[in-house]
Order: C-alpha cells, then sequence, then structure tokens
C-alpha cells in the first residue's frame, strides 16, 4: 500500500525553510486569507491542485515538490550518504560557470580600463601643452 504524503506539513516544512510567517503566506495568498486558515490548511493531508498551485507560487516553490516531498525518503537519503565526520560531496557535471567565458570578460574589462586611462593620459598631455603653449606667449 502506497504511503500518503501529508501536503499539508509539506507546505509548513517548505513555509518554515523559507523563514515565513503564517501571516505573510496568508497576506501573499489574498485578503480571505489569515493566520488561523493556514494553520488549518497546514493540517489538511491533501490540498486541492488549484490551491495548492497558489500557495506553491507564494512560496516560489515547484507545486510537485509540496506534492511529492517526503521527509522519511529525505531523512533516509541523508543517513545513508553521510558517515560521522564526512563532508558531504554532489557530483555537478552540468558547469554553470564557464572559466572561458569567465576570462574574457576579464580581458575585456582590462581592455575597457587601458582605453579609459590611455584616454585620461591623452587629455593630461592636451591639457600640458596647451599650458605650455600659453606659457610661451606671454
Amino acid at each position: 500500500m502506497p504511503k500518503t504524503i501529508h501536503q499539508g506539513r509539506n507546505v509548513k516544512r517548505f513555509r518554515e525553510m523559507l523563514g515565513i510567517k503564517q501571516e505573510a503566506l496568508a497576506l501573499d495568498l489574498g485578503d480571505d486569507w489569515n493566520q488561523k486558515k493556514i494553520s488549518l490548511l497546514e493540517q489538511k493531508e491533501v490540498i486541492e491542485p488549484g490551491l495548492l498551485q497558489q500557495i506553491a507560487d507564494a512560496l516560489k516553490v515547484p507545486a510537485d515538490a509540496i506534492k511529492n516531498f517526503d521527509e522519511e525518503v529525505a531523512v533516509n537519503i541523508i543517513a545513508n550518504t553521510f558517515d560521522n565526520g564526512s563532508i558531504g560531496y554532489q557530483k555537478n557535471e552540468r558547469c554553470n560557470i564557464n572559466p572561458i567565458d569567465k576570462w574574457i570578460e576579464a580581458l575585456e574589462e582590462n581592455r575597457k580600463l587601458y582605453e579609459r586611462l590611455l584616454k585620461e593620459k591623452e587629455e593630461k598631455i592636451t591639457l600640458l601643452e596647451r599650458m605650455l603653449g600659453e606659457g610661451k606667449k606671454k
């Protein structure tokens, strides 16, 4: 028999993990919501799909995360993944930062800085030449 996931409890867990109070969630959901209504909602085992989506949007999490989050599975994964004193490691094969792009950005920034400094130097030379020219006329 498949275990049912308590969606109301999951709403509470996500809300607490995000540091959002019941009153704040009620405000995000609209005028007909209050802290008491959120408290009752968090006791519901199943939440209607439309309302669940509205809550997910307010919490800025996917509705499926609320629907499918199983604390026992999460605890089991953590318990079987980490050992005393071990450091968690997650392999990330999809690097979001391309080092070559970062290097090119740094080169572009340096080029802009060099051009600006060169322009300032040329302006100073022009100013000094003008000042020297005015001094010779007198």
